[in-house]
């Protein structure tokens, strides 16, 4: 292959960074594609609110088709694909880049930008009752993001351990109605878990929960103590970080997988950035969007800096 078939940046992930680092990435004159899989955590939400710039909120679905049809005005379009493999190759003039396998195809790419997002770990529900449950507000994900949503209302969190705690600890800010259920047998707290957790008057049942349910305007968690009911359930139960592609390649990553980045989104392989909730970092929309500008920037003067740019 000549040069010219090699593109100056491939972006993997069509969630809120990877569109932002693509509209960036394009006004900076550079050759773009964006591959997406299709699971951006975005497209769950019913409505966002804390989301500046749109009053009353604005549905997941909505914001990245704003976000697609704006990378779209600068001739950025989203294939649709896994990007199954990452390689690192050597080019022509005795640089590297990288070479991607998406269903068959071949992208050659001199630099790569992760931004793959993460998967939530789901509570015992079927698909249906799950999808329908986020829709209406009774299973949340993010405390972050509509804690103010249940402000005064009966709420569950499903976990255990510290993260289980820190999550229960948060949301009763909002309301003195917080239940910490554990997600197995008997809670794996400590005394001093418990005596916090007892001092702000968080209640503790042990589990194990059964498939959760819809009952009219609330959602049901059935423990062997009996059903309880909430107005909104929040599954602390730790994510899947998709970071498998830039770790096969060398990148550091914490033990949960999220990949370790320096202050311009670079991973430790040099050419490959991540940006947005597959890196270390508050995972939200705001940032994820913020370190995607950072990224790009940084990606072009790279560029620049290694000379490939003629610009």
């Amino acid at each position: 292959m000549h040069d010219s078939d090699t593109i100056d940046c491939l972006v993997v992930g069509a969630g809120p960074g990877g569109l932002t680092a693509s509209i960036y990435l394009a006004r900076f004159l550079l050759s773009v594609r964006i591959v997406d899989a299709g699971k951006s955590r975005a497209a769950w939400i019913p409505r966002t609110r804390n989301h500046a710039g749109y009053p009353g909120g604005i549905p997941g679905t909505e914001l990245l088709a704003r976000m697609r049809e704006q990378a779209g005005e600068f001739g950025v379009a989203v294939t649709q694909g896994l990007v199954e493999t990452l390689a690192r190759d050597k080019d022509g003039n005795g640089g590297e880049l990288f070479i991607a396998s998406v269903a068959g195809e071949t992208i050659r790419a001199r630099t790569v930008l992760l931004a793959t997002g993460v998967v939530n770990n789901r509570p015992a529900v079927s698909p249906d009752v799950h999808d329908a449950a986020l829709a209406r507000g009774l299973l949340r994900y993010c405390p972050i993001c509509d804690g103010y949503e249940v402000t005064d209302r009966a709420v569950g969190v499903i976990g255990t351990h510290e993260h289980g705690m820190n999550e229960a600890v948060f949301l009763r800010m909002y309301t003195p109605d917080v239940t910490l259920i554990s997600p197995h047998a008997e809670h794996e707290l400590d005394e001093g878990q418990r005596a916090r957790l007892a001092d702000l008057g968080i209640g503790v049942v042990d589990g194990p929960c059964r498939p959760l349910r819809i009952d009219g305007d609330r959602i049901v968690v059935p423990v062997p103590g009996g059903d309880l009911r909430f107005d909104s359930v929040y599954p602390a139960l730790g994510s899947v970080i998709r970071s498998e592609l830039a770790v096969a390649l060398g990148a550091e990553a914490t033990d949960d997988g999220c990949l370790a980045i320096d202050d311009h989104q670079r991973t430790g392989i040099p050419g490959l950035y991540a940006a947005g909730d597959v890196a270390r970092g508050l995972d939200q929309i705001s940032h994820a969007m913020g370190q995607a500008g950072v990224a790009a920037t940084t990606i072009r003067n790279d560029l620049a800096q290694a000379r490939v740019l003629a610009r």
